[in-house]
């Protein structure tokens, strides 16, 4: 690997974590030694990268840095096409303008040599079929979890029964033929989820909820793993 390459990695991995990353694994995953590893960070921070830390901690990229634009990857070009196509075959109509939109963004500015590995990338998506229509602005949805906001909804179950519900929304999970609202629910006083096509109406409220939004997000995580424990745990032949 040339090191101009190495050295742009080395950002472009500590872009990715929020917290320290510790030399050994930097060095692991760039393949190179940790005297190497030390001696780059070093050119990177007389160059005036915001690199924090120090040999044995670990290290973060300060906040507010950021490269100028970078050569992509044909790999990088073709994750980005595929993820992009299954947004704009599957998610709300808000979201699949933005997909459209950061396909053109994106190929305005790649250089003529790179577009066909980005336009014209061999990896598809399946079509999508059976996928119910929402009654409802998903988009409202996405918007309230990004304000903290509390959601009124009619909510239908399984046999239409229909029950009228306050909740706080923390995350949407997208699935090939549904989307699922992850959620506080104050009526059952726990997580619950709430497919988007069952919701008949919508409200967003101006009241916020209390409990930060990442820390309810980590809350049903840990409750979801001791449900799938528990269950892995009952099943026939579990050990």
């Amino acid at each position: 690997m040339r090191r101009a390459d190495r050295l742009l990695r080395i950002i472009q991995l500590l872009r990715r974590h929020r917290r320290p990353v510790t030399g050994q694994r930097m060095a692991e995953e760039l393949e190179v030694s940790l005297r190497t590893l030390y001696r780059d960070i070093a050119d990177l921070v007389t160059e005036g990268v915001p690199i924090r830390g120090e040999a044995g901690v670990g290290y973060v990229l300060g906040e507010g840095y950021d490269l100028p634009p970078l050569m992509f990857k044909s790999d990088e070009l073709e994750a980005i096409m595929l993820g992009l196509s299954w947004v704009k075959g599957r998610a709300d109509a808000a979201l699949r303008l933005a997909a459209d939109d950061a396909v053109a963004k994106i190929g305005t500015v790649l250089p003529e040599a790179l577009r066909p590995f980005f336009y014209d990338a061999p990896l598809i998506t399946p079509p999508k079929f059976n996928v119910p229509e929402d009654k409802v602005d998903v988009g409202a949805l996405r918007r309230a979890i990004r304000s903290q906001s509390k959601v009124a909804i009619d909510y239908a179950d399984e046999f239409g029964a229909v029950t009228s519900r306050v909740i706080w929304p923390i995350a949407i999970s997208f699935f090939d033929a549904q989307r699922i609202v992850v959620a506080w629910c104050e009526l059952r006083q726990g997580f619950r989820h709430f497919r988007t096509d069952r919701i008949n109406t919508l409200a967003v409220n101006e009241e916020r909820y209390r409990e930060p939004r990442l820390k309810l997000l980590a809350r049903w995580k840990e409750e979801r793993a001791r449900e799938i424990a528990a269950y892995r745990g009952s099943s026939p032949g579990a050990v």
